[in-house]
């Protein structure tokens, strides 16, 4: 019976700091909002909301969401789509720089065309390549607040479209398109 003592007390300790354990009393349930996609579509003009920007509305986003912001470049064209993350830099002659950026806050994302030159100056093609009939898609990825994926999400390129739309098990085949302006 001396023998067995020590085993019995050894597994009453190890039964009691099992049970202690302050991870398994805080039980996170979190509903999670699927990840969402619009397409919006817009010319980049002097005219628009604090000029060459275009402006959407955002519905139901967190604070701790993620707001993605991709540009088709082939949208003047009939070819397959290809996303590419911004912001963006496009390098154009003779030293001209054009920069898409975004900003966002919880009800609104507005999409610029900076340049360090007059964009009202481009050429036709360049207008057209740059400016006109342009196509973005915006991807709300949702909150995460109990920090389960962090390690995955860390683990995602999200310059690259495809990645991105596999991780988070995204339907890219019927996205709500917008004309903004």
């Amino acid at each position: 019976m001396k023998k067995i003592l020590p085993f019995i007390l050894l597994a009453g300790i190890g039964f009691l700091s099992y049970s202690c354990d302050k991870d398994s009393d805080n039980i996170i349930q979190q509903d999670y909002v699927p990840s969402k996609m619009t397409d919006i579509t817009g010319t980049f003009t002097s005219a628009n909301n604090a000029d060459f920007t275009l402006h959407q509305g955002l519905k139901n986003v967190q604070p701790t969401d993620v707001v993605l912001v991709y540009r088709n470049i082939n949208s003047n064209s009939n070819a397959t789509a290809i996303w590419q993350l911004i912001p963006k830099t496009y390098y154009l002659s003779n030293g001209r720089e054009l920069d898409y950026n975004f900003i966002f806050n919880y009800q609104n994302v507005d999409i610029t065309s900076r340049a360090n030159f007059d964009q009202n100056t481009m050429s036709n093609a360049e207008a057209n390549t740059y400016l006109i009939n342009q196509t973005f898609r915006i991807v709300l990825v949702p909150a995460d607040p109990a920090n389960k994926s962090a390690n995955a999400a860390q683990a995602v390129d999200y310059n690259d479209y495809d990645a991105v739309v596999k991780h988070y098990n995204l339907n890219d085949s019927n996205v709500p398109s917008i004309r903004v302006n």
